[in-house]
């Protein structure tokens, strides 16, 4: 069975050439080019993958995706925009998006990033334990939730992707490009480092007690990152 895609975008001349490159690719398409239109389909289809322009004639991408999450809805959300300042790319991973990638942008390497989120989003392979615990974090993988001093927190699916991989390595560096390929499939250039910043230093505001200081995520100057374990 294909996979179902919704593109939420305005602009006709990119919506052609999307609908020929991903139904060439073997996804399936439907097209929303307004956040209400976006918001009536998904009360009455489930899709495997939001495609979500910044800018629309009623309203952003954002609030689409802020409503999703909202709902409880984990469907995986890619941002496509020509928006391309760090504000914009925080704004769309607070809001519950799983990836960004700014206008123009090469339709092989949307494919990918689309094929990438989509494996993951898929993976149901048991884990030898449902469980890990480093520390004052414990994380129930099982339901994809984590705890810090038993407290829930709230993480976007790419917060968490990468606080598992960090936590699985606890006590080692794991490079920048260990952590691009683990978290995108690839060699690291389909995201550049400002946006693998901003996961980090998104994470970091949601775990540390001091941001500026942290104890849990370590920056590896010229390596990567180390999380160290903190006790309860």
């Amino acid at each position: 069975m294909k996979n179902k895609i919704l593109l939420v975008e305005d602009d006709s001349s990119l919506i052609d050439g999307l609908q020929y490159s991903l139904t060439k690719n073997g996804f399936v398409l439907e097209i929303a080019r307004t956040v209400s239109e976006a918001m009536t389909l998904l009360e009455k289809k489930q899709y495997d993958l939001l495609l979500l322009d910044v800018t629309l004639p009623d309203g952003t991408g954002f609030s689409v995706c802020e409503q999703v999450r909202k709902n409880g809805n984990q469907v995986p959300i890619i941002f496509l925009t020509a928006l391309d300042e760090e504000v914009n790319v925080i704004r769309g991973l607070d809001s519950g998006g799983d990836d960004y990638i700014t206008k123009p942008f090469k339709l092989g390497e949307l494919c990918s990033r689309i094929r990438a989120l989509l494996r993951r989003a898929g993976i149901s392979k048991p884990a030898s334990s449902s469980a890990i615990e480093c520390g004052d974090i414990f994380i129930d993988t099982l339901h994809g939730r984590v705890l810090l001093n038993g407290k829930t927190m709230e993480l976007t699916n790419t917060e968490y992707r990468l606080l598992c991989l960090l936590i699985r390595n606890a006590g080692q560096i794991v490079t920048r490009n260990v952590v691009l390929d683990e978290m995108w499939d690839g060699s690291g250039t389909f995201v550049d480092d400002n946006t693998l910043s901003v996961y980090v230093r998104r994470l970091r505001e949601k775990v540390e007690i001091d941001p500026s200081h942290p104890e849990h995520l370590i920056t590896v100057r010229g390596f990567g990152y180390q999380w160290n374990e903190v006790s309860k």
